[in-house]
């Protein structure tokens, strides 16, 4: 049986023609800002994976079961109920910043908010800089 492959690829599609197509200006505003925040917080520019995902910078994974692939080590998507951020928080140093951060829900590798005004975004940016660095020293290369 053939691995199965991925479907969230890296393209060549427009961050920018992303962002715009954002239908709701205040939700359109906040994800335009949370991608600057994010490209501060990597120092990576943003890329479209797949056609909904807005990432920052890559890593090559391996699981025991042989499957293996590339993601972005962090990104975000506008979602119709909530800005979903996509964070592997493993780990309790987690917590803290997460009694921080503000109104959000958290999953194990995503947090779910519906305005960035309801969040710290100091504590966000630090979160993005953790997951991203941590992805980089999990998966070097």
């Amino acid at each position: 049986m053939a691995a199965k492959s991925n479907k969230t690829l890296p393209s060549d599609a427009s961050v920018q023609a992303y962002l715009d197509a954002i239908e709701d200006p205040a939700r359109r505003a906040d994800c335009v800002a949370l991608c600057e925040l994010m490209s501060r917080a990597t120092r990576q520019p943003p890329q479209m994976w797949g056609s909904a995902i807005v990432g920052f910078g890559s890593y090559h994974y391996r699981y025991d079961s042989g499957r293996e692939g590339d993601s972005c080590r962090v990104g975000f998507s506008s979602r119709k109920a909530d800005i979903t951020i996509y964070l592997a928080m493993g780990g309790e140093h987690y917590s803290a910043l997460l009694a921080e951060l503000g109104k959000h829900k958290a999953a194990k590798a995503c947090l779910h908010i519906k305005r960035l005004a309801d969040v710290q975004h100091t504590v966000l940016q630090h979160l993005v800089r953790q997951a991203y660095d941590d992805i980089g020293a999990r998966h070097p290369g």
